[in-house]
Parts: structure tokens; sequence; C-alpha cells
């Protein structure tokens, strides 16, 4: 089965661990601050637009975590001994 790489995926091959840091960091803030929105809208009793923004949060978070473990990987590939 052959696979074919998608645009993100190419980019993501591309970024130093250092990148994949500092996109993972931009993500975080990201939810963070749809988080915040989704909470004053559910205290609001806005639920449509507290489940917009959270789901919202949601994907930056799985970006986050995307970014994250491809530094890991590249700094592991970088360091482990060869053989």
């Amino acid at each position: 089965m052959i696979q074919t790489q998608t645009k993100d995926q190419e980019a993501m091959q591309k970024k130093t661990p250092q990148q994949h840091h500092q996109k993972a960091a931009e993500h975080h803030e990201q939810a963070s601050k749809h988080h915040k929105e989704a909470a004053k809208h559910y205290e609001s009793g806005d639920d449509k637009a507290a489940a917009y923004y959270a789901q919202i949060a949601q994907g930056h978070t799985v970006q986050a975590t995307e970014e994250g473990t491809e530094a890991s990987k590249k700094h592991t590939n970088m360091h482990s001994p060869k053989k």
C-alpha cells in the first residue's frame, strides 16, 4: 500500500526539534485561550458557544501533543547510539 504525504506531514518532517517545541507551546497557548473562552460561555449559559470553543481548544491540544511527540522522536533519533 502506497502512502502519500500531506503538506502538513511534509512540513512536520522538515522542522527541527526546537521548532516542534515552539509550535507545541503556541498550540498550548491557543488551547488555553479557547478553554477560557469556553468557560465564560458556560458561565453565561451559552452552551452552544461553549461547546464550539471547547472543540477548538481540543484541536489545539491534539496539535500540541503531535508537535511534542515529533520533537521527542527527533531528539531520540539524533541522540541514539548508532548501530
